[in-house]
């Protein structure tokens, strides 16, 4: 090798864009993804870790997921309430209220903050580890980083999703209940009649599922972007936006996948 000549850049395409860069990318997490997922049933399981984790993204979620929840319930039903006073269906506001927190808001707002509080602290947190070298270094002594690290910060975060988004839809209904009554003067009775009228238990459980693979989803993204970050603290911050930004994406279309198929699986209460 002469003085001229330069080592190029380790990777697929010598550090030159290409449109399969992206599919590269998506094949990586995806690859990264089934992995964490075989090992999450393998032992020895980390248990303190797993508390840890838990604890800490519940901490950081829990009090802005509830903040949040009481005006997307109370938006949700003023808008719902002022539209079906305008087609005369004001005792259907209930049900329409309620189905859209229970179906789509809850999971959604869940989803939203367990990315951005949980994701980031997770992604942050692993980035940290790789740029001290702390992940070669568990790997050189024979210790996987995906079972030792990210499986309980996914368990962790599973659960808190799941949890969280029980918390989200009772303080969105009642907050749609209040606004409704209180503020368009609906009728307490009509309200919960409509209510018990339409919705049923498979619209709950359908915002439970959704709020699972939410958490799975965003603890697997900011783990496999943390464990890539490099450049030092500025490549940690990169990371963490970059793992915010691509959990939006993918929440919102699986979001649309799951919603899809549950319209076609579950016939509404009454048919």
């Amino acid at each position: 090798m002469t003085a001229t000549d330069k080592p190029k850049a380790p990777g697929l395409f010598d550090g030159k864009f290409s449109p399969a860069r992206p599919l590269a990318a998506s094949g990586n997490l995806f690859a990264f993804a089934l992995d964490t997922v075989r090992a999450l049933p393998k032992r020895p399981f980390q248990v303190r870790e797993f508390l840890q984790q838990t604890w800490f993204i519940a901490s950081v979620t829990i009090l802005p997921t509830a903040l949040v929840a009481i005006p997307f319930g109370a938006v949700i039903a003023l808008q719902l309430g002022s539209l079906t006073r305008q087609l005369g269906a004001q005792s259907f506001t209930g049900s329409a209220s309620v189905l859209a927190v229970l179906r789509e808001a809850s999971p959604i707002v869940t989803a939203l903050l367990i990315a951005g509080a949980g994701g980031s602290a997770i992604c942050a947190d692993l980035g940290a580890r790789k740029i001290r070298d702390e992940i070669d270094a568990m790997e050189v002594l024979g210790i996987s980083p995906i079972q030792r690290l990210v499986v309980p910060r996914v368990l962790g975060a599973m659960i808190v999703a799941v949890l969280l988004n029980g918390l989200v839809s009772v303080v969105g209904v009642a907050g749609g209940y209040f606004f409704n009554v209180i503020l368009q003067g609906g009728t307490p009775g009509a309200y919960l009649a409509s209510f018990s009228a339409l919705a049923q238990v498979a619209d709950f459980w359908s915002g439970e599922i959704k709020a699972l693979i939410f958490g799975l989803i965003a603890a697997v993204v900011a783990s496999y972007k943390g464990l890539r970050a490099g450049g030092g603290p500025k490549g940690v911050g990169d990371a963490v936006n970059q793992s915010v930004v691509i959990t939006f994406l993918l929440l919102f279309a699986v979001n649309f996948v799951i919603t899809a198929i549950y319209f076609q699986l579950v016939p509404p209460k009454g048919m």
